[in-house]
């Protein structure tokens, strides 16, 4: 599934709300095969039934006595009546003699169950009817057989269902858009990653639990459908109904099944390898369809030859979904998407949009290897797909779109999470996860991000050869099977050069005993550094302190919003220790030097006498470096002479690094401020735009305070200080990507702090654009700008309400809706958010996008805030609690906040939802967030008013 956090922050420019949001290691025990009657236990153990038996299973994860070898499943979706039937025919294998079969079941009304035994299904007897006893609270179903099922045979179990397509964004659902004509089509359409699968058919709905599925869809004849597989052949039914029925899959987890029933259009092309891809979209949106397929033909290709693993299935689609609530999801074989994470207007898309595009399509194909073809034994592990994936977009888009410069830009893929990481509320890599909900929330930046950064890190520290080598040989081992933390570390320490074998270790040459010590101790070796990363939560701070010729290291736990002087800080340190693979280089040479940190502190001696000392380079480690002394002045002291003598991504890391030390109380704000004095001289985008980025977030939070004396110093600043950069801008799409992406924000930043020539240009070109009724080409990439200035008459924001209602670019939607959310009315944001309830105009998907924007606006913040809580019943009606887009909604109007009378209005309101049994891990790092705003403030406000006199 593609990170829904960081396609917010292309989408619509939010990285401070991805922080927040942002806000899933123990190995879980796996239940017992042993034969033991659960029955024989103490009956009040066991929970009731529907219809008042005692249900025979008390735990929420499935008995491991019954396994799916394969399942035949048939749907009809109905898109009039909007529901649907379906029947299966389950092969299962019976391990443990037992009298009952469990399966996950959610919303479906089961009709009839038939077992049959190996003996019946040969002599074709017709098999036993069973007793279904089904038991809500843990989403199971419990078939109950007359006789004990015998350890060793297979069984087949043919169920009869039906449900409702249902009206949210899981299961088996639909979808709708609009044509040219303002016609309403209807889809139905599958998303079952976490725990959905069970909403569309009865099943064995954990990922290790891998099978294989013939599936059958009926549909009318104006449709198509699809699913993982290539179509074998249609068979007319009677009423003019047609059956598809698709080749057997590959051995695969529940919830990668997917299956899509649409009236779409297509574009294909066949990989070097011979695989067929296709891109799918409503017949109005096929036109944007082009470049998906470019781009995956291109990545597919790269992704056999890195993996040294052809792609397993004989076809790929990718397909655009109208109504979708995260990026993407990798459904092997049909990788459904949003529309904006797949289709690419050239009218519309901006070069931010291109680099998502492209890096959401990486990532999905990433999956089809790293979570598809290898899963992970269980949710708490979900980091070896997620973190892979993303991880991958990194090393796949910087080999086959050089262009696109997506390099320079994976720092901010571990600054987002560093943020989240550093509260106490943050969580380890590996964490236990047990309820769908918890399942959800383990869906966040830490497998994501943290996840990627961690690999990117253990690459610069094994090499990029054998970290390549370690890889494949961890998806040839565990291909269509299921693997955990261990394994992975096991197969990046075995570097031999043989051929792969299927045993523990490899071999080669005649070296077999030295090997298999050499293996043995490398993997013990890594797997206890790694776990310093995966099994324990937060990020490292690195202190260095120079004398002479010798640095004094010591590391301790970072913590944003607790400084040394808090009377909590110094429990919140026990235990924590880090193996840091550090890098440095020095004033004296380009050399980077390497260093292991296993203890607490350690000394290094210079081999020469330097002026400076810069660790962690290019950003490749997860951990912030704090230089006591004089170390932060000798730095600052280089970036004004010539800053060139340190790497650009250098750079980034020192401005990324002191403002969180600011957060921290390890630096002042005044010190870290003077390090962006340079970038007046700055010709690397990335360490400009982080500069920005910082000052841009103060602005808004002296905003939001009405704080207006430092409000109105910070935007003079900003204006005088980046003039010559503002000035240089074209209001075209001309340059590189960085280029462009700079034209971009800085536009953005200038007319939102009311400059007056931007103003000017912005309200030239939108009127232009109302004059032509929309049909004038605005460049891409000012478009947002222009659009967000217009929306600040009457007139120009009903134009743009209109105007997006009519248009097909979702990419141009998304750039009308931030537009539209910067109103200084009330009663037109008000309306917006009404309108993404309602769900026609604005689709419920983008509610979550509205919160966070609406809220971000100083006008919008207290609204979003008191709809909220107004509306919650109706918002958990329409987002599951745990969901990507409840957990962004929450924290949308409350990670801002930043007076104790607000905190104490959350707080209050968490208890109420709690008290009502409702709970997210989210809860307490908006707490946390908030105290964390409130003693920035405190601490930071008289700085930066009187370091702004004093640059004024």
């Amino acid at each position: 599934m593609a990170n829904p956090c960081r396609k917010l922050i292309f989408n619509i420019y939010m990285g401070f709300y991805c922080s927040a949001i942002m806000a899933k290691m123990c190995i879980c025990s796996q239940f017992s095969t042993s034969s033991i009657d659960p029955f024989n236990k103490d009956p009040g153990a066991f929970p009731v039934a529907t219809n008042g038996e005692q249900f025979p299973w008390n735990e929420l994860r499935l008995p491991r006595v019954v396994i799916p070898l394969h399942y035949d499943l048939l749907v009809h979706p109905n898109l009039t009546s909007l529901d649907f039937v379906g029947s299966e025919k389950i092969e299962v294998l019976v391990r443990d003699a037992t009298q009952f079969i469990i399966l996950h079941s959610k919303d479906l009304e089961i009709m009839n169950v038939i077992l049959q035994s190996e003996e019946d299904l040969r002599y074709r007897k017709p098999g036993k009817r069973l007793n279904v006893l089904s038991y809500p609270a843990h989403q199971q179903i419990a078939l109950l057989v007359p006789e004990a099922l015998m350890t060793d045979l297979r069984y087949s179990v043919a169920i009869d269902f039906q449900a409702n397509l249902a009206n949210g964004f899981q299961g088996f659902y639909k979808s709708t858009y609009r044509t040219h004509g303002g016609k309403t089509r209807i889809i139905a359409v599958t998303d079952f990653e976490p725990t959905e699968a069970r909403m569309a058919f009865p099943c064995f709905d954990e990922p290790s639990f891998k099978a294989n599925f013939s599936i059958k869809i009926r549909r009318e004849s104006g449709h198509v459908a699809l699913s993982n597989m290539p179509k074998v052949k249609t068979i007319e039914l009677e009423e003019g109904l047609l059956e598809d029925h698709f080749e057997t899959t590959v051995k695969m987890s529940t919830y990668l099944v997917a299956y899509v029933v649409c009236d779409f259009n297509s574009v294909s092309g066949t990989t070097s390898s011979g695989v067929k891809v296709s891109v799918y979209a409503s017949p109005e949106k096929w036109s944007q369809t082009h470049y998906a397929l470019e781009a995956s033909l291109k990545l597919l290709d790269f992704y056999e030859n890195y993996f040294d693993i052809n792609y397993p299935l004989p076809k790929l689609d990718l397909i655009a979904i109208p109504d979708f609530e995260s990026g993407a999801m990798e459904n092997w074989g049909l990788i459904t998407y949003k529309e904006t994470s797949l289709l690419f207007d050239t009218n519309t898309s901006s070069a931010s949009d291109q680099l998502l595009v492209t890096e959401v399509i990486a990532h999905e194909l990433a999956h089809q290897w790293f979570g598809n073809l290898v899963t992970m034994e269980w949710w708490n592990d979900i980091w070896l797909n997620e973190g892979f994936a993303t991880y991958m977009e990194l090393v796949s888009v910087n080999a086959t779109y050089p262009e696109l410069q997506s390099d320079d830009a994976f720092s901010d893929v571990c600054f987002t999470v560093i943020k989240k990481d550093s509260l106490n509320s943050s969580r380890p890599i590996s964490n236990q996860a047990e309820t769908p909900t918890q399942i959800a929330e383990m869906f966040d930046s830490v497998s994501y991000n943290k996840g990627a950064c961690i690999l990117n890190m253990l690459k610069d520290f094994l090499n990029e050869e054998k970290f390549r080598k370690g890889i494949i040989h961890y998806l040839k081992t565990f291909s269509y099977g299921n693997a955990k933390n261990d394994d992975l570390w096991n197969s990046l320490s075995n570097n031999c050069l043989g051929d792969f074998t299927s045993g523990e270790f490899c071999y080669s040459d005649s070296k077999m005993t030295s090997n298999t010590l050499a293996f043995r101790e490398e993997s013990m070796e890594l797997k206890e550094m790694m776990g310093t990363w995966t099994l324990q939560k937060g990020i490292p701070l690195v202190v260095i302190t120079r004398e002479g010729r010798s640095l004094r290291l010591q590391q301790e736990r970072f913590l944003s919003g607790i400084s040394r002087e808090d009377p909590e800080w110094r429990a919140l340190q026990e235990r924590y220790l880090w193996h840091i693979p550090l890098t440095y280089t020095t004033s004296s040479s380009n050399v980077i030097h390497r260093h292991v940190l296993k203890s607490r502190t350690d000394t290094l001696e210079l081999s020469e006498k330097t002026s400076w000392v810069k660790f962690n380079v290019d950003s490749n480690g997860y951990y912030i470096v704090h230089y006591e002394g004089h170390g932060w002045d000798q730095l600052i002291t280089q970036l004004n002479q010539n800053h060139t003598l340190l790497r650009p991504k250098d750079r980034v890391g020192l401005i990324h690094d002191a403002f969180q030390l600011v957060s921290a109380g390890r630096l002042t704000l005044d010190k870290a401020l003077d390090l962006t004095r340079y970038l007046q001289h700055e010709a690397s985008i990335p360490a400009l735009l982080k500069g920005l980025e910082y000052l841009e977030l103060f602005y808004r939070m002296m905003e939001r305070r009405n704080v207006s004396d430092v409000t109105e110093n910070l935007k003079h600043y900003i204006l005088q200080y980046f003039k010559p950069v503002i000035d240089r801008q074209s209001w075209s799409d001309k340059g590189s990507v960085w280029d462009r992406m700079l034209r971009s924000t800085i536009l953005k930043l200038a007319c939102y702090l009311n400059h007056a020539p931007c103003i000017q240009k912005a309200t030239e070109l939108f009127s232009q654009w109302m004059e032509s009724s929309g049909k004038l080409n605005i460049p891409s990439d000012v478009l947002e700008v222009v659009y967000s200035v217009g929306a600040h008459t009457a007139i120009g924001w009903n134009y743009l309400l209109e105007q997006y209602g009519l248009s097909m670019s979702g990419a141009e939607k998304k750039k009308i809706l931030y537009a539209l959310s910067t109103s200084q009315h009330q009663e037109k944001l008000k309306k917006l958010i009404e309108l993404g309830m309602e769900g026609e105009v604005i689709k419920t998907q983008e509610l979550s996008t509205l919160f966070y924007v609406i809220a971000r606006n100083p006008k919008g913040q207290q609204l979003a805030w008191n709809f909220l809580r107004e509306n919650w019943t109706h918002l958990l009606k329409k987002f599951d609690l745990g969901s990507f887009a409840m957990r962004m909604i929450i924290v949308g109007p409350t990670s801002h906040f930043s007076s104790k009378e607000e905190l104490q209005e959350v707080k209050l309101f968490f208890e109420s939802l709690k008290a009502q049994g409702l709970h997210l891990d989210t809860f307490q790092m908006i707490l946390e967030t908030i105290a964390k705003n409130i003693k920035w403030l405190e601490r930071n406000l008289p700085t930066l008013r009187t370091w702004l006199l004093v640059s004024s």
